[in-house]
């Protein structure tokens, strides 16, 4: 994915504007939070207006949205906030109504919005994939080990979506009021997220309160963080979700990237030969930050060994 790195930033500070594309009609209008120029992906924060209706149809673009605010109606089926909807590309949805209007967080995820009027699923679509759900009744919050190494006991997740081809993930997670974690992490892969209710705080970027959203390519340095009065989110990860935890505010992507390489070739040495480290395999892998850098007490040589210092008192021999 080719979005750019957006952090902070909250859809409360810019306005609404009307839906151009065809087919989506009027009484629809939306607030662009992130968007890929290549392929036209995006997440949008979407209003729909009172009596707002859109004929059955499909999109080219597998979709995935949840209600914020409000509640619509899906055919004979009404779906209040905090309902979640899995759509291949291609799948057909029933006519889709909100009669005292909705808020809604749509993530157009393989291609720009867009929607053809049909009452029957384009022939390619993957239909079994579909699925819908009210988070906040149907799922119970889990502990956030669903990714080891873990955060710290307090965040925990709802498991909306899993494509077991690319790992990627879509979930509702939540910090409990006196939330803390004092290390900083980054990933292998792009992170996204928005806050349905509540404020965290993260070192680098400060508060992110009720709507705030964060677009973060894969190895961007964040944490430590915190919340004091607890939070709801829902996030997104486009792969394989690993914590990469350290203590080194200062790291920069390109050194994030060759940390995430040298820990793979300590843990499996096998997959790392796979692995891309830039034209070369070194037998002990690339650097890693955490093993070399000078700490207190200590010195390292060359080598990679350590020795520490001790300061001898008058009474030892």
């Amino acid at each position: 994915m080719t979005r750019p790195h957006i952090e902070p930033f909250c859809d409360r500070d810019v306005h609404f504007k009307n839906m151009p594309l065809p087919g989506f009609g009027s009484g629809y209008r939306y607030k662009m939070l992130s968007l890929d120029p290549e392929i036209g992906s995006c997440t949008m924060t979407v209003q729909l207006d009172s009596g707002y209706r859109q004929p059955p149809g499909f999109s080219y673009s597998e979709l995935e949205f949840i209600v914020i605010e409000g509640s619509i109606r899906l055919g004979d089926k009404v779906c209040n906030r905090g309902h979640y909807f899995f759509v291949p590309a291609g799948y057909a949805l029933p006519e889709l109504s909100a009669e005292q209007g909705a808020l809604l967080l749509m993530m157009y995820n393989t291609a720009e919005p867009s929607l053809v009027e049909s009452d029957q699923h384009h022939e390619l679509s993957r239909t079994e994939l579909y699925h819908d759900v009210d988070t906040y009744a149907d799922i119970v919050w889990a502990p956030g080990n669903v990714v080891s190494p873990s955060v710290a006991a307090g965040c925990m997740i709802k498991l909306l979506n899993f494509n077991p081809q690319t790992f990627a993930m879509t979930f509702l997670y939540c910090m409990v009021p006196q939330f803390h974690q004092d290390n900083i992490s980054y990933h292998d892969c792009c992170e996204e997220g928005y806050h349905l209710w509540g404020t965290s705080w993260m070192m680098q970027f400060g508060d992110l309160p009720t709507g705030g959203y964060f677009w973060r390519p894969p190895y961007i340095n964040h944490g430590a963080f915190a919340s004091e009065l607890g939070c709801i989110a829902i996030g997104r990860t486009d792969s394989k979700l690993f914590n990469h935890f350290h203590y080194n505010p200062w790291s920069t992507p390109e050194e994030n990237e060759e940390r995430s390489a040298a820990r793979l070739a300590k843990r499996d040495p096998v997959l790392y030969k796979w692995c891309v480290n830039h034209a070369h395999n070194h037998p002990h892998g690339p650097e890693d930050f955490e093993d070399t850098m000078q700490r207190r007490g200590t010195h390292t040589h060359g080598d990679g060994t350590t020795h520490t210092h001790h300061h001898h008192g008058d009474h030892d021999h």
